[in-house]
């Protein structure tokens, strides 16, 4: 292919870059704020309902068995429908839930409404990431997914100071109902105003920026092997490939998420007021990792070893972390922000395999599906973290241990997955621009 097929990416404006992604890390924050801040909540749970760690576990995990049932519809309605309306409409609805939450009476009643909790804010995910592979050639994808993945550490850094602050005056069900209201007077509006699906449908983009997107794009869908249905979603071998990294991966990162503030609080003897302080350095760190890891993978597009790095490092810094633990407890802190850094930084360089392995009318569903069975992980984490606590009377080393092997598992998975064998000759063209 030509190199005047494509615009020049230099000459061209760069306006999605400031007005779309900004707009979905804003509603992701809020989204990923109401599904963790549930790590604040968990003694008070214990009290309120006379149940131990594994339990307080299973209502942090239950999240994600929610979370399956609308990954791959929300990837199909946001690719063959729209981006914009659905995640519109599903704001209001886990708005709902999210308030909810703070007004149960039985253990029970707070399982079934965080398990919808999960439906609601289930296919978020792949329909945002469907947005962005429309306003994004392949080779930014890495660095925009990244910019916008950023979200998790953004939302954390926010979440750990306001829900510790919160409990600080308030109880556990204050907490979610003050944090409930933020998609209704916060995401809902902005979302509505500010996003577009295509760029030709966005007043303020220049001609050449719409220009560049679409023409690159459509270049680079011509080099796909063709793919019409479902069924050859599930015949890729690549795709559950990626699945089997991002369930591993899940089970790390959540594990560790979900149960950061309980560690840090250990670690620091601390009060909940400090410790909101004190976990949203690892964040910090994470967003360091996010930028730095996308923006070198889009150099030499070696995305595969981009993510098995990444996790190396999370496991290994983990288990240090746990290990040196109260003796040190500053260097514990800092191995704890790279093991945070670690376990999202392979995100970028993920996602932009998941969205080249198929054409872009398939990609939506094969992304929903990798975040749909991935994200059972996610379930597993929380769970296995409080249950392996318990059976080590409070103790993280077996935890640290157990999640710390996630992630290398994800880690030697994905080296599987050949560069070849994610559209190198899309990668060669689009480099041409």
């Amino acid at each position: 292919m030509s190199a005047t097929a494509f615009p020049d990416s230099d000459s061209i404006g760069k306006t999605r870059w400031f007005r779309l992604i900004p707009v979905a890390i804003l509603v992701y924050i809020i989204s990923f704020m109401d599904r963790t801040n549930i790590s604040f909540a968990f003694s008070g749970i214990e009290k309120a309902f006379h149940v131990g760690k594994a339990q307080a576990g299973l209502a942090g995990g239950i999240f994600f068995i929610g979370y399956l049932f609308m990954q791959i519809p929300g990837g199909y309605l946001a690719e063959h429908w729209s981006a914009k309306k659905f995640v519109g409409i599903m704001i209001l609805i886990w708005g709902v839930f999210a308030a909810a939450s703070g007004i149960v009476h039985t253990y029970s009643q707070l399982l079934i409404v965080r398990f919808l909790l999960g439906v609601a804010e289930g296919g978020i995910w792949p329909a945002i990431l469907v947005l962005i592979s429309h306003w994004f050639p392949a080779k930014e994808r890495a660095r925009a997914y990244a910019f916008w993945i950023m979200n998790i550490a953004i939302a954390s850094i926010i979440t750990a100071p306001l829900s510790g602050w919160i409990l600080t005056f308030a109880s556990w069900r204050a907490l979610f109902i003050i944090e409930g209201i933020f998609p209704f007077v916060i995401a809902a509006p902005i979302w509505w105003l500010m996003v577009y699906d295509y760029p030709h449908k966005a007043k303020w983009v220049t001609p050449e920026e719409q220009n560049y997107i679409e023409t690159t794009i459509a270049a680079e869908q011509a080099e796909l092997p063709p793919a019409s249905s479902f069924r050859d979603v599930i015949k890729n071998t690549n795709v559950w490939k990626l699945v089997a990294v991002y369930f591993f991966i899940q089970i790390g990162f959540y594990g560790l998420a979900l149960w950061l503030p309980t560690l840090v609080k250990e670690l620091s003897k601390q009060g909940f007021g400090i410790v909101g302080l004190l976990v949203a350095i690892p964040y910090l760190f994470a967003m360091v990792g996010l930028w730095l890891n996308g923006a070198w993978s889009d150099k030499d597009r070696k995305y595969s070893l981009h993510v098995f790095g990444s996790l190396i490092l999370g496991a290994i810094t983990l288990v240090l972390s746990i290990y040196i633990g109260t003796s040190a407890a500053l260097l514990a802190l800092v191995l704890v922000s790279f093991a945070m850094a670690g376990s999202l930084s392979y995100d970028g360089p993920f996602w932009t395999v998941a969205s080249t392995v198929l054409p872009v009318s398939m990609a939506g569903m094969a992304m929903g599906l990798i975040n749909a069975i991935g994200n059972l992980g996610g379930f597993v984490g929380p769970y296995l973290g409080g249950y392996l606590q318990q059976q080590a009377r409070g103790s993280f080393l077996t935890t640290a241990l157990v999640l710390g092997v996630g992630l290398i598992c994800a880690g030697l998975i994905m080296l599987s997955i050949r560069k070849k064998t994610i559209s190198s000759n899309v990668s060669a063209s689009a480099s041409a621009g």
